[in-house]
């Protein structure tokens, strides 16, 4: 599945940063951002579009998806997170292709795009520059440690939340947070008096963690 992206060229870009939107979104989502993060050096962004798929959660309407969400059945989504999640892969492999090293690609993603994010990042066999987790969990968080890859353990992660995200609630994220670092992960931690969105402090703390990785 080759996925269709919108990608913003940097001359004599240091790094990647791919970001995944949420659900019912496209690549074009997060966009706007990446002028307001005040940047420190020079970085290509790629926003993929996720394909379309029929959502249970949503009545089988069909819209961009990453994978199906079924209340009534939380794993159901599982293949199609995977399946997602090797169509990064590609994307990734095109930014190596391309003269970026995987050291210096950050994956980011907001709400389902963030499960696809955290699902490729902490199950990559060579480490990844990062991933921010944005109003976001970890799928399938009790069974993360059969899969972790040794190599992930000492990737940077940025999770951000809404108190008041009424989509995922941040206690969600508070249980996919301390699973991870119950592994041994380093988990930079933020959440802001919001709902399922980003807001203007957010954006300036993005900014200042993606400064930190190219430093």
């Amino acid at each position: 599945m080759t996925l269709e992206t919108v990608e913003l060229d940097a001359a004599d870009a240091v790094g990647t940063v791919i970001w995944l939107h949420g659900l019912g979104a496209d690549g074009h989502d997060f966009e706007a951002i990446v002028p307001m993060l005040d940047l420190c050096t020079s970085l290509r962004f790629v926003f993929p579009h996720a394909p379309e798929r029929a959502v249970t959660i949503n009545g089988g309407a069909k819209m961009r998806a990453w994978y199906d969400i079924d209340p009534r059945a939380p794993l159901s989504g599982s293949e199609d997170i995977r399946a997602s999640a090797r169509s990064i892969e590609e994307l990734v492999q095109a930014e190596e292709s391309r003269g970026i090293p995987r050291l210096k690609i950050v994956l980011a993603g907001f709400s389902q795009g963030g499960v696809i994010a955290l699902h490729h990042a902490l199950r990559s066999e060579r480490r990844l520059a990062g991933v921010m987790a944005l109003s976001t969990y970890v799928h399938d968080h009790e069974h993360l440690a059969e899969e972790v890859s040794f190599a992930s353990i000492d990737m940077p992660i940025l999770m951000a939340h809404g108190q008041m995200d009424p989509m995922i609630p941040i206690a969600r994220a508070i249980t996919s947070r301390e699973a991870l670092l119950g592994l041994g992960y380093a988990v930079a931690w933020r959440e802001y008096g919001m709902g399922h969105q980003v807001c203007p402090q957010e954006i300036t703390d993005i900014g200042q963690w993606l400064n930190e990785r190219y430093a």
